[in-house]
């Protein structure tokens, strides 16, 4: 019950912060973002306090140790992959090119 509490507090600062956006607008728009970023970041901090956003931050934790243990490619296999892309794109567009152009052939023949 208290997490629903939390998350509604949570949405009222985000939608509190989009009124106050929109409502003085006579202020400078610096302050007026300054203020929805406020806004945002305490419904964030709020919204961190709850289970699901305790499971979301563990999640971005493991996600991003994940990431880390992953091997990216060299400047030198990425080329050499994109090279063997372009070349096969080319090769098949020419195959259909051609089989295009014989089944256009047989039909204008045949009419």
């Amino acid at each position: 019950m208290l997490d629903r509490v939390k998350l509604i507090i949570a949405a009222l600062l985000i939608t509190g912060g989009f009124v106050s956006f929109y409502y003085f607008q006579d202020m400078a728009l610096l302050y007026r973002v300054l203020i929805l970023l406020a806004a945002i970041g305490a419904a964030i901090v709020v919204s961190v306090k709850t289970v699901l956003g305790m499971q979301l931050v563990g999640f971005a934790r493991g996600a991003s140790l994940e990431m880390r243990k992953s091997v990216w490619p060299s400047r030198r296999e990425t080329t050499q992959t994109t090279m063997i892309v372009l070349v096969m794109v080319s090769v098949v567009g020419l195959m259909i090119f051609i089989i295009d152009s014989v089944l256009r052939w047989v039909i204008k023949a045949l009419v």
